[in-house]
C-alpha cells in the first residue's frame, strides 16, 4: 500500500529519498524552477522507470521519450523495480529547457535508495488462475476468492496447562504453533537504511483484542524463542533485524465472529523515517494483510460419525450397551462419562454441540459448551477439550436462560439450495417462538454467535409449543442414496392416527400400546381402540400437527424442500402443563450413525407378533439403505421427557466443502 509520498526535488542541492520497489513515488518539480523555463526533460538510471501523466484523462506515458512542455498539471511518475545495493544507488534527472538557450537553464537530480518490503502470509489463492492481481487488504468469499484464514486458538496442547493455549501469552509447546497462522516480513536493501529508518507492524486497538501475534526472536526449536510482541495491550513493535531479510511470526486467533466482529483482523508494517532529528518520524510505505477468523461450523447428522458420547447413570445401563453397539457397528469410538462426572446429568446433547474449525493448514473440532450448566457443565471443558480439541461457549450476563438454551434444540441441515442460494454448509436451526409472540427464545448471545459464523445461516422454526422446547423432537435428518442425498423426518399426529384407524379397520382395535415395558409401574397400557375415542387426545394432536405444520413449511421454503423430501413419523403427543411432550417415545429423536438408526423404541401396538409403529417405520426407513435398530430408553429417557438423541452426542467427519469456496 503507497502511502502516496511526494518527494520535492531542489535546484540548490541534491535530494534523497527513499522508495519501495514496485511502488510509485510522485516527483514535485514545480517548487524550484528556473525562470524561463518552457520544457523539461527525465532521465533515470538503468531499473529506474519514469512516467508522465499529462492529466486524468490522458494514459500515461515514458518520460525519456522526448522532450516535455513545462505544464503545472503534469504529473511525474518514478517507480523503481528492484531493491537497492547500496544508499543512493540509483537516480533521477531533471533539466529544464527554454527556446532561447541551447544549452539547460538548470538541473535537479534525484537520488534514489530502494528498499522491498512485504508482509505475507497463505492468501489462499488455489482457485485462482492469477495470483499477481491478489489484494491482500481485501478478503474475497468464493471458490475464485482469496484471503488469510485464521484459527481460534481454543484447543490445549500442552496437558500440563489447565487453560485453552490463547488465554495467556506463551508458547507452551511446540504443537501449539501448528494452530497459528504464519506472516512473514520480508526486506531487501542496504542494511546502512536502516540506521535512519525502522520497521513497525501495528495493528488497531480493535483487532488487537481479537488476536495475538508471536514473533520467532531464536531457534524456533524452542518455545522460549517465541515472543508476544502484539495484541491486546500491545498495539505496535518495532522489528529488529535479527535474521536479515526475513522474519516470522505466527498469529492466533483471540475470539470467534460474533456480535460487533465481522471476523476480519488486519495487520500492518509501516517503513519510517526518522533521518531529520528536527522533525517527527514520517511513514514512507505500508504494506497490509488481512485475515478472517475462520468460523465456528456444526456437522449435519447426514455426515460420518467418529465419535459417540454417553453417559452412565444410575439405571441407564441397558440403554449404554444398546449404545455400544450401535457405535461398534457404525465403526465409531465410543466415550462414556462416568457417573462420578456427570452426576446423574444423562442430557448429553443438551450440554454440547460438536463443530469444527478449518484453515488451510489446519482443521480441528470445536465443542460449544451450551449455557445451561446442568451438572454435566465441566465434561466439556474438563474431558474434551485437548490437544486438537477446541472449546467455545457462551453465556449471558444476567443468566437468563431457559429450556430452549440447551442444544437439543440446536441443529444443522445438510446442504441445500433455496430461493436460488446454494447453502453448501447446510442452515443451523434453533427453536423460538411464533414471530411478535412473547414465548420463550434460545438466548441472544447463543443467536449472536450463531449469526455471525455467516456460512450456516440460521432458521428459527416455532418450539414453544413443546414442553421441553427442543427442535430435535420433531425433526431429524438421515442420509439417502438419491435426491438431496438426505430425508428430513418430521414427527406427524395425522400420520399416526391414519396407521391405527388402518389397524382397527382391520380388526387390530384391542391391540395395546406400552405392553412389554419392563419393570414400570407408572405406565397403563391403552389399545388402539382407546386412542381412536379420546376425543381430547386427537383434539390435542390437530393443534400439535398445526405447529408441526407451521414448520414444515417455513423448512420446505428456508431449506428448498419439497414434500418428496420429507417422511412423515408417526407419532402422538399428549399435553402438560399447556405445553406437548411426546404420548409415545419420541420417534424422530433418534440417533444417526451413518447407514444406522438408533431408534427409541416405541411400544406400540403388537400385531402378528410385531409392533406396528416399529413396522411402519422400517418400512419407511429401510427402502433407503437404513438399518433401524429400536433401543428401550422408556424408562431412563423417556419418563424424564427425553429420548434416544437427547441422551447422546456425536463428533462427525467435517465437511469435505472448504467453508471459504461460499458466497454467504
Amino acid at each position: 500500500m503507497s502511502l502516496q509520498r511526494i518527494v520535492r526535488v531542489s535546484l540548490e542541492h541534491p535530494t534523497s529519498a527513499v522508495c519501495v520497489a514496485g511502488v510509485e513515488t510522485l516527483v514535485d518539480i514545480y517548487g524550484a524552477v528556473p525562470q524561463g523555463t518552457e520544457m523539461f526533460e527525465v532521465y533515470g538510471t538503468p531499473g529506474v522507470d519514469i512516467y508522465i501523466s499529462p492529466s486524468m484523462e490522458k494514459k500515461r506515458e515514458r518520460a525519456d521519450t522526448r522532450r516535455w512542455h513545462f505544464d503545472s498539471g503534469f504529473k511525474i511518475i518514478v517507480v523503481v523495480n528492484s531493491p537497492s545495493n547500496d544508499l543512493n544507488d540509483s537516480h533521477v534527472q531533471i533539466s529544464y529547457h527554454s527556446s532561447h538557450e541551447p544549452l539547460p537553464l538548470a538541473y535537479a537530480v534525484l537520488y534514489l535508495t530502494c528498499v522491498d518490503i512485504t508482509l505475507d502470509c497463505d492468501l489462499n489463492c488455489e482457485g485462482r488462475q492469477d495470483r499477481s492481481f491478489v489484494d491482500k487488504r481485501q478478503w474475497v468469499w468464493g471458490p475464485g476468492g482469496y484471503g488469510a484464514i485464521l484459527l481460534v486458538n481454543c484447543d490445549r496442547d500442552n496437558l500440563n496447562c489447565d487453560n485453552q493455549d490463547n488465554c495467556d501469552q506463551r508458547v507452551h509447546c511446540l504443537q501449539d504453533l501448528e494452530d497459528m497462522s504464519v506472516m512473514v516480513l520480508r526486506t531487501q536493501g542496504p542494511a546502512a537504511l536502516f540506521n535512519d529508518h525502522k520497521l513497525i507492524l501495528h495493528t488497531s486497538s480493535r483487532d488487537a483484542k481479537r488476536a495475538r501475534v508471536f514473533h520467532a526472536c531464536g531457534p524456533e526449536d524452542s518455545c522460549e524463542a517465541y515472543r508476544h510482541v502484539l495484541g491486546q495491550d500491545k498495539l505496535s513493535y518495532e522489528v529488529p533485524r535479527f535474521h536479515g531479510d526475513e522474519e516470522r511470526f505466527f498469529v492466533e486467533g483471540l475470539s470467534f465472529p460474533d456480535a460487533g466482529f465481522s471476523g476480519l483482523i488486519s495487520f500492518h508494517v509501516t517503513l519510517l523515517d526518522y533521518s531529520n532529528e528536527d522533525f517527527c518520524q514520517s511513514p514512507i510505505f505500508t504494506d497490509t494483510v488481512v485475515f478472517r477468523v475462520a468460523p465456528w461450523i456444526m456437522t449435519p447428522s447426514t455426515l460420518p460419525p467418529l465419535e459417540v458420547y454417553v453417559c452412565q447413570v444410575k439405571n441407564n445401563t441397558g440403554f449404554v450397551d444398546s449404545v455400544a453397539e450401535l457405535a461398534r457397528r457404525a465403526g465409531c469410538k465410543l466415550t462414556i462419562c462416568p457417573q462420578a462426572e456427570n452426576r446423574n446429568d444423562r442430557w448429553i446433547q443438551d450440554e454440547m454441540e460438536m463443530g469444527y474449525i478449518q484453515a488451510p493448514h489446519k482443521t480441528f473440532p470445536v465443542v460449544f459448551d451450551s449455557p445451561r450448566n446442568g451438572e454435566l457443565q465441566d465434561f466439556p471443558y474438563k474431558r474434551i477439550l485437548g490437544p486438537d480439541f477446541g472449546y467455545v461457549t457462551r453465556e449471558p450476563r444476567d443468566n437468563s436462560v431457559s429450556r430452549l438454551d440447551s442444544f437439543g434444540n440446536l441443529e444443522v441441515s445438510p446442504p441445500v439450495v433455496a430461493n436460488g442460494k446454494e447453502y453448501p454448509l447446510g442452515r443451523i436451526l434453533i427453536g423460538g417462538n411464533l414471530p411478535g409472540s412473547r414465548g420463550r427464545r434460545v438466548t441472544q448471545v447463543v443467536r449472536d454467535f450463531l449469526h455471525a459464523q455467516k456460512v450456516q445461516p440460521p432458521v428459527e422454526l416455532f418450539v414453544d409449543w413443546l414442553t421441553v422446547g427442543h427442535v430435535d423432537e420433531f425433526l431429524s435428518f438421515v442420509p439417502a442414496p438419491d435426491g438431496k442425498g438426505f430425508r428430513m423426518l418430521l414427527a406427524s399426529p395425522s400420520a399416526c392416527f391414519k396407521l391405527f384407524q388402518e389397524k382397527q379397520k382391520w380388526g387390530h382395535g384391542r391391540a395395546l400400546l406400552f405392553q412389554g415395558v419392563a419393570g414400570n409401574q407408572q405406565v397403563n397400557t391403552i389399545s388402539i381402540n382407546q386412542v381412536l375415542a379420546n376425543r381430547n387426545l386427537i383434539s390435542y394432536n390437530k393443534f400439535v400437527q398445526s405447529c408441526i405444520d407451521w414448520n414444515r413449511e417455513v423448512l420446505k421454503r428456508e431449506l428448498g424442500l419439497t414434500d418428496c423430501d420429507i417422511i412423515d413419523i408417526p407419532q402422538l403427543f399428549k399435553m402438560e402443563r399447556r405445553k406437548a411432550l411426546a404420548f409415545f417415545p419420541d420417534l424422530v429423536n433418534m440417533l444417526v450413525l451413518g447407514k444406522h438408526l438408533g431408534i427409541p423404541k416405541p411400544f406400540g401396538p403388537i400385531i402378528n407378533g410385531r409392533c406396528c409403529l416399529e413396522e411402519k417405520v422400517r418400512s419407511l426407513l429401510e427402502p433407503l439403505g437404513l438399518h433401524c435398530t429400536f433401543i428401550d430408553d422408556f424408562t431412563s429417557y423417556h419418563m424424564l421427557h427425553g429420548e434416544v438423541h437427547c441422551g447422546t452426542n456425536v463428533r462427525r467427519q467435517p465437511f469435505s466443502f472448504k467453508w471459504w469456496n461460499m458466497v454467504p
